[in-house]
């Protein structure tokens, strides 16, 4: 098997399928491959995920329901890059993620690109939208 390297996710709130979920539906080419759940014998609470495996867009993450409730949670030094085929789908990608969550950089020309924002979603994860 060749190496990979591959993003894990950690939600502390037991909210990792809900994300899931919510990411696959926001990207073309995105499902869900495989899902492992906490079992009634534990350690996390049953039916939560113990590990899942999903794609978005054909990128493989990994996600799971920590039981070990850390002193640090999602942090924006690290965020998912998007580059948008165009500005319609910029807009609607920006405005799905944005709600519940925080805006960090509203959509405008930065300089460095000629439409970019910068959100952390309502579970906390981060993502920067670029018009390429």
């Amino acid at each position: 098997m060749k190496q990979q390297v591959t993003p894990f996710l950690t939600f502390q709130e037991n909210n990792a399928e809900q994300a899931m979920n919510f990411y696959i539906s926001l990207f073309e080419n995105s499902g869900i491959i495989e899902v492992q759940r906490y079992g009634n014998d534990g350690p996390g609470k049953e039916g939560t995920i113990m590990k899942a495996i999903f794609e978005l867009n054909g990128k493989e993450f990994i996600c799971s329901d920590s039981f070990i409730k850390h002193h640090w949670n999602f942090t924006p030094a690290i965020s998912n890059w998007v580059e948008c085929r165009n500005e319609t789908e910029l807009v609607d990608l920006f405005s799905k993620l944005a709600e519940n969550g925080k805006v960090m950089m509203p959509l405008d020309d930065y300089g460095f690109s000629e439409k970019f924002g910068w959100i952390a979603d309502q579970f906390g994860i981060s993502w920067q939208l670029n018009l390429s």
